[in-house]
């Protein structure tokens, strides 16, 4: 055992150093995504919209998908996912497309209070579902992961959290939209870049670069639409990605014993996607949905909508609820740890 424990604690430590690498490397990585969303929009708009069939209907959709893309992508970067003991709310008093938000009177919710408790890291107080970024340093409201890279394609340089996850995910869903299209719609005109197809280049973006983001963008629509359909799961089942791992062990505990776990914040897949995105009764239209606007979540991270009945999860007992470690003192205690990122 107590070789084990070695073992365990070199991996920590050089889990915490790539930690620092890609932290500081965090900059570089926003650079090359815009770098690299501005050639593929450019090489979009000057080799395969014009060859779209009814460029007066197209035009207008694709200009709004290209600004869907980049707005939900400039949110998901300014944005703070909301850090515990930060006053007010990240999203506030303006900004770019900031829409107020809505009165939650029509709303049926079984909203609880927080239970709240201390962080074994930083040592400040937190509610639940807050979990301490070992990167940032500090806890995050409503915790999912923090990307310097972000599904390993694209960077942000913070943490995906509370205020800024759902612009995370309509980034990617815009995206692997965007790039499929690429993908589909330029394949004629990578045949005649490659000189497979028996007509002359004619455009201004040079054919050896335009090959060069169609590969790009073939890999980016797979990779990426995995990546959300996995993110789409967890929010249809109301838990985010470090939660989706409690939560197994929780169920694991609960079988143990008889019981069944049930996951307090699971209102139903329907329910779960409309307070996640804030739409629907009680919450923004459903056209905001199309549009790349700066939003407000349900809640500011210190009260929780619950199933009808329940204030807490069922299954698990006082003080087993998984928490901030002493992980470097016990092996195996990574499994307890909230400072985990993905």
């Amino acid at each position: 055992m107590t070789c084990a424990r070695r073992v365990f604690r070199c991996f920590r430590c050089v889990e915490r150093a790539a930690d620092r690498i890609t932290g500081a490397a965090g900059p570089w990585f926003v650079c090359l995504a815009i770098s690299l969303l501005a050639i593929g929009i450019l090489s979009f708009f000057i080799v395969i919209q014009p060859t779209l069939p009814f460029p007066w209907l197209t035009t207008p959709f694709c200009v709004l998908i290209a600004l869907n893309m980049v707005g939900h992508y400039y949110h998901v970067c300014i944005v703070p996912p909301g850090f515990v003991g930060d006053t007010g709310s990240p999203v506030r008093g303006g900004g770019f497309l900031w829409v107020a938000p809505p009165p939650r009177g029509g709303s049926r919710l079984n909203i609880v209070h927080a239970r709240i408790s201390r962080c074994r890291k930083c040592h400040d107080t937190r509610p639940e579902r807050a979990h301490h970024c070992r990167i940032c340093n500090r806890c995050v409201l409503k915790f999912d992961h923090h990307c310097p890279v972000t599904s390993r394609c694209t960077g942000i340089n913070q943490c995906v959290g509370l205020y800024n996850e759902r612009h995370f995910v309509l980034f990617m869903a815009y995206l692997v939209f965007a790039t499929s299209t690429f993908t589909i719609f330029g394949f004629p005109h990578v045949l005649i870049a490659f000189e497979l197809r028996f007509a002359a280049w004619t455009h201004p973006f040079p054919p050896f670069l335009f090959i060069t983001t169609y590969i790009l963008s073939l890999v980016l629509s797979l990779a990426v639409a995995v990546m959300l359909a996995w993110h789409m799961w967890g929010v249809a089942r109301g838990e985010t990605a470090v939660e989706a791992q409690d939560h197994e062990v929780y169920a694991k505990w609960a079988k143990e014993r008889g019981e069944t776990f049930i996951n307090s914040y699971d209102l139903g897949t329907r329910r779960n996607l409309t307070l996640f995105f804030n739409v629907g009764e009680g919450g923004y239209p459903l056209y905001t949905l199309f549009l790349p606007l700066r939003l407000k979540p349900y809640t500011n991270g210190y009260a929780w909508a619950h199933r009808e009945g329940l204030n807490r999860h069922r299954g698990v007992r006082e003080g087993e609820e998984l928490t901030d470690g002493d992980d470097d003192e016990e092996y195996g205690g990574d499994t307890g740890g909230d400072d985990r990122n993905r």
